[in-house]
């Protein structure tokens, strides 16, 4: 059996869900034999080839993130939503409740620590933020979805080497399985 593709990405997120993705320990030797890991941001920034398993951590912020995001999914036979900011917005869609200019007002202009001269920096207005957070499923089909914040290490192992071996995980079994 010829080894699967994978690849992981982040958003708009804080990595705390790559960080448990690399809490799988040794494990990881167990996911090199059957996949390659061919992106991952911790490691590389290199384009999305054709992958068999994306695991996007994070919401869409951004137009960068939506052109991201559409790009995984034309990429990817499966993709799955890791962690809350990826399938609920958490965190990063705190900001939801404000307006653009008050977010960067409070964070730019009339800060504490300002050292920006009361002005937002040109290339925080190069993000080209969207005015909403959005889940990753607001904007593409997601096929599978790990809760969390951050997910446990446990149930991402578990579910990547379900994924990997052809099988549909199952999250009430997850919680059941102990690996280590």
């Amino acid at each position: 059996m010829p080894k699967k593709k994978i690849a992981t990405v982040w958003l708009g997120g804080c990595s705390g869900c790559h960080m448990s993705l690399l809490d799988i320990d040794e494990r990881i030797l167990d996911v090199a034999q059957l996949a390659d890991i061919v992106k991952c941001p911790i490691v590389d920034g290199k384009e999305l080839p054709e992958v068999d398993i994306t695991l996007v951590e994070g919401s869409v912020t951004s137009d960068e993130h939506l052109r991201e995001i559409l790009h995984i999914r034309a990429q990817s036979k499966t993709v799955i939503a890791m962690g809350d900011c990826a399938v609920t917005s958490n965190i990063t869609g705190m900001r939801n409740y404000f307006n653009l200019k008050e977010v960067f007002d409070t964070a730019y202009v009339n800060a504490i620590s300002n050292d920006t001269e009361g002005k937002v920096p040109n290339h925080i207005a190069l993000l080209k933020l969207h005015e909403k957070v959005v889940p990753l499923q607001e904007v593409i089909t997601v096929d599978f979805v790990i809760p969390g914040c951050p997910p446990n290490a446990d149930t991402i192992f578990y579910v990547l080497y379900e994924f990997l071996n052809d099988r549909i995980p199952n999250l009430s079994e997850a919680k059941k399985l102990k690996y280590g």
